[in-house]
């Protein structure tokens, strides 16, 4: 029996393992599984691949997508340029190789939205998962700025540094942290959102809920918006193919 899964932490919610399992339900494929293997620090990922027999991948999430490339035997080429591994694949040797499939998921998702006007964009928060949205903005050629809560060294904005002005400048907007994904709900990053016009795309890495709060704030000033959903599709499918099983 072949075994995939999902390495992060608090991850009971996760998308990937309802994705694969209709997936395999559908297309009918019985010999193999997929499961969460939801940790409470890095250090305890070495057991997962000592005592797992038949595991053929994994796919990762916060907090580890960076934590995770020391434990591993190689890392692609984009993936070592991103700074960030979201899948895993175990080959016959049993090496793991890490890649990144989050800027595949992320760059197909929103060039269908991109006009000329979208020129510069402010990436909310600095994990793995922005890492991986910077390359592409790099890949499309659109500045990019970090915002995060503390200063610090590539963090071009705080959250309190940011005026309506700033978001004015900026058409594009993602919001990689984890603020307001369910069941928290009420919360959203704290930026001035009445700077967002109908010229704006924001994008949120979270799917769950599928409108969020920050979501619903650009929304409401007639932005266009996205949520992870799609990017997540993408990205699961790409890791699949990775993986190789079929």
């Amino acid at each position: 029996m072949n075994k995939l899964g999902l390495l992060g932490k608090n991850i009971s919610f996760s998308f990937s393992r309802a994705y694969f399992k209709e997936k395999f339900d559908k297309q009918q494929i019985t010999d193999t599984t997929y499961e969460n293997f939801d940790i409470e620090r890095i250090e305890l990922f070495p057991s997962i691949i000592k005592n797992t027999t038949d595991l053929k991948g994994l796919n990762v999430t916060i907090p580890y997508k960076e934590q995770v490339i020391p434990y591993l035997d190689k890392v692609n080429k984009k993936a070592k340029a991103i700074g960030a591994v979201n899948t895993i694949k175990v080959t016959k040797k049993g090496e793991l190789v890490g890649y990144n499939t989050d800027c595949y998921g992320f760059k197909k998702t929103i060039k269908p939205y991109l006009k000329p006007q979208h020129k510069s964009a402010l990436i909310l928060g600095t994990g793995g998962a922005s890492k991986a949205i910077a390359f592409t903005f790099k890949e499309l050629g659109i500045n990019y700025h970090y915002v995060s809560r503390n200063q610090a060294e590539g963090v071009s904005f705080t959250y309190n540094s940011l005026t309506e002005n700033i978001i004015k400048q900026h058409l594009i907007i993602v919001n990689c942290t984890p603020l307001g994904t369910f069941p928290n709900v009420d919360n959203c990053p704290e930026i001035p959102y009445s700077g967002i016009t109908k010229e704006h795309i924001l994008f949120d890495l979270i799917y769950n809920p599928e409108e969020t709060k920050f979501l619903r704030l650009g929304k409401a000033n007639n932005a266009t918006i996205i949520n992870g959903l799609n990017m997540l599709k993408l990205q699961a499918e790409k890791a699949w193919s990775i993986w190789g099983l079929y």
